[in-house]
């Protein structure tokens, strides 16, 4: 029993990170080249600034807010690893990828592990 409710929440987490990379990506991916970068990473930082949050929140609808701030949260422990980047992907590439390696991978083996306990 334990063992399928650490599974069941390790693939609700990683979900969550890689949901909120992938919607990342496509914001990216449509933003034009010639706005501030400044104005850009303010938000989209995996641990964004109080401004930025609020910005963030008058671009998305309420879903993505929810899914924002669930990623904000699960992120929050590698966000200040990639912060210093210059790079927007790497900002939010590598708390993605940390955090889908905690989260997937980590919990994972915790869930076969209470199964070998069990």
């Amino acid at each position: 029993m334990l063992e399928r409710t650490v599974r069941i929440v390790a693939i609700i987490l990683s979900a969550v990170v890689a949901l909120g990379f992938v919607l990342f990506a496509l914001d990216d991916v449509e933003r034009t080249s010639d706005r501030k970068v400044e104005e850009i990473a303010s938000y989209q930082q995996a641990d964004p600034t109080p401004a930025g949050e609020r910005e963030r929140e008058q671009r998305h609808g309420k879903l993505r807010e929810a899914i924002d701030d669930a990623n904000d949260i699960l992120l929050k422990p590698f966000a200040g690893i990639s912060e210093s980047a210059g790079s927007r992907w790497v900002q939010r590439g590598v708390p993605a990828l940390l955090g889908l390696l905690v989260y997937g991978f980590g919990l994972g083996f915790l869930a076969r592990f209470t199964r070998g306990r069990g």
